[in-house]
């Protein structure tokens, strides 16, 4: 098992810009020096809890400042911007990081976002399928480009010059493009399948109750099935939110604490998902009543937390209920403490996975 970083971040709302920034910059550095393999950052524009507007903005303030981990967004919600625009920014972003980028894509999920962009009555499904299809048409194509679409065309037929280069879209250093993940939200993802198909590979948000995370994988093999694609469970990253503490004591205080980040940021999104009807998100079983759904049903069942030796337990635990995948992608939060922030991340990386993939080694050779 790989692990990987993961943020959306949820910081409380009046805290300053300024030092949530710093402090999730902090930690991407911090997943660098670990040896972690890759991170990823979300981005929102209308929501002032998670607060980094632009993930291409963000990573790009890291690339000269981290060495070996991949850098992804985490996502680009692609109805949100023009395609030519999204194609140019990250083509550049893939020369900046010297070819350390993954680039995560979605329709977006913040309803807000989706109002102020004035797309909130429009098929972002459909706006997300043609978005991408442009940016990669781009990336294979040569000026003028001429590509028509129902929401964006892209031209430069009237004002090219190939001569000098004027007209050019960037292509990115990885060719043809950055590998392309999308973050599966959904209970039997048919995005799942349909990423697959087209040689993408999914990520399992850290929000989903176990049964729906499940659900993901027979939709990853019948996308890889039809596309003629080998099955491989490396290629499958799950996110999860993990608390790791020297002793029990406080990592029961600090994850459970109602006023803590964890707690905090569980709220934020049951406050949200329950707004807009997506509740079933925290359901154990589709007939489950809405009001059993609660905070502390949520929090209980979502948030691993212990000392090393009890994580890596209640992680394989995790694994034997969803599924072998390759990549644990630790979820950020808010450094309301700092120390036991960077303390938790630092023992996941130094006691907990080793102990994991031991483990796993172990059992693979008791097996042969």
């Amino acid at each position: 098992m790989k692990l990987g970083f993961f943020t959306m971040p949820i910081h409380p709302v009046d805290k300053d810009w300024r030092q949530s920034l710093q402090e999730d910059r902090e930690a991407f550095l911090l997943a660098d020096q670990l040896g972690f393999t890759e991170a990823y950052v979300g981005e929102h524009i209308t929501d002032k809890a998670e607060n980094i507007t632009s993930c291409i903005a963000f990573i790009a303030w890291l690339a000269a400042a981290t060495r070996q981990i991949k850098l992804g967004t985490g996502t680009v919600n692609m109805p949100n911007t023009h395609p030519a625009a999204l194609a140019a920014s990250i083509a550049m972003l893939d020369h900046m990081l010297d070819g350390r980028l993954i680039f995560g894509i979605s329709p977006g999920g913040l309803l807000s976002d989706a109002e102020v962009f004035g797309n909130l009555d429009a098929d972002r499904n459909a706006m997300f399928v043609e978005a991408i299809n442009q940016v990669l048409q781009i990336w294979a194509s040569e000026p003028p480009y001429n590509l028509q679409g129902k929401y964006w065309n892209v031209s430069v037929q009237k004002t090219l010059i190939a001569e000098i280069g004027h007209g050019y879209i960037a292509r990115p250093l990885q060719r043809p493009h950055p590998p392309i993940v999308v973050t599966a939200v959904a209970p039997f993802s048919k995005g799942v399948t349909e990423a697959a198909a087209r040689g993408w590979d999914p990520i399992s948000a850290n929000f989903l109750m176990p049964a729906w995370v499940k659900s993901h994988w027979p939709k990853y093999v019948e996308g890889c099935e039809r596309a003629g694609r080998a099955v491989n469970a490396a290629n499958w990253r799950v996110a999860k939110s993990v608390f790791v503490a020297r002793d029990a004591a406080t990592a029961k205080a600090y994850a459970t604490d109602p006023d803590g980040p964890y707690v905090y940021y569980y709220r934020s999104l049951f406050t949200k998902l329950k707004r807009s009807g997506r509740i079933e998100l925290f359901k154990t079983r589709r007939d489950q009543p809405d009001d059993e759904v609660t905070l502390e049903s949520i929090c209980d069942k979502l948030i691993i937390h212990g000392t090393p030796e009890d994580v890596v337990d209640q992680l394989l635990g995790f694994q034997e209920e969803v599924g072998t995948f390759g990549t644990l992608l630790y979820a950020g939060k808010d450094w309301k403490d700092r120390e036991l922030g960077r303390q938790s991340m630092i023992l996941m990386a130094e006691k907990v996975i080793p102990r994991i993939n031991a483990g796993a080694s172990r059992r693979s050779n008791a097996a042969e």
